[in-house]
């Protein structure tokens, strides 16, 4: 990951930092897109009996993820992740939307380590997330600073960081579900 900066002499940061984002994020949700499906099918038995506060809802929602919806919300999401990285290098670094997503990103890390911790076990992220998601995140961070770039974080924007990947979670999911569902629904051509 090159801290290149941009050519223009404004110190912003260079691809490495702000496209990186886009990278760093295939890697992380490669190992989800493989590990999900299985891991439901195989874990949420024994989750739903340890965990029966959570609403049913909720496991049945996880257990009916299948391969292709997870694979269309993760393209989805791609597109989100994709748009920020590429904000963020047309603006060397500074775009609002590339450092949010870039927070939301390294947050979100901490939120599987933490999945992992409750259940005990491997939760689908947990591995790249410490060692791909954070590392990325706290050396992209850095450099943005480096730079002269870097927002200033402040409390709220910790809050802000996790409602964004939720948002954007939930949003590539009800997308994916819908796009399923109508080409199931479409006549034969």
């Amino acid at each position: 990951m090159s801290g290149h900066r941009t050519g223009d002499g404004d110190g912003g940061v260079g691809a490495g930092v702000t496209l990186g984002l886009l990278a760093a994020w295939v890697v992380h949700d490669l190992e989800e897109v493989v590990t999900v499906p299985g891991w439901a099918r195989n874990r949420v038995p024994e989750l739903r009996e340890r965990f029966p506060q959570v609403p049913e809802r909720m496991w049945q929602r996880l257990e009916s993820i299948d391969g292709r919806e997870f694979a269309t919300a993760v393209a989805g999401m791609a597109v989100v992740v994709a748009a920020a990285a590429a904000d963020g290098h047309r603006t060397g670094g500074r775009s609002d939307f590339y450092q949010r997503a870039l927070n939301a990103f390294g947050l979100h890390a901490l939120v599987h380590v933490a999945q992992s911790a409750a259940v005990r076990g491997y939760t689908p992220g947990v591995v790249t997330s410490p060692s791909v998601v954070i590392p990325f995140t706290l050396w992209a961070r850095g450099q943005l600073r480096r730079a002269g770039v870097l927002r200033p974080a402040q409390s709220r924007d910790v809050l802000e960081g996790l409602v964004l990947a939720a948002a954007a979670t939930a949003g590539t999911h009800a997308v994916a579900r819908r796009i399923l569902r109508r080409g199931r629904a479409a006549p034969p051509s």
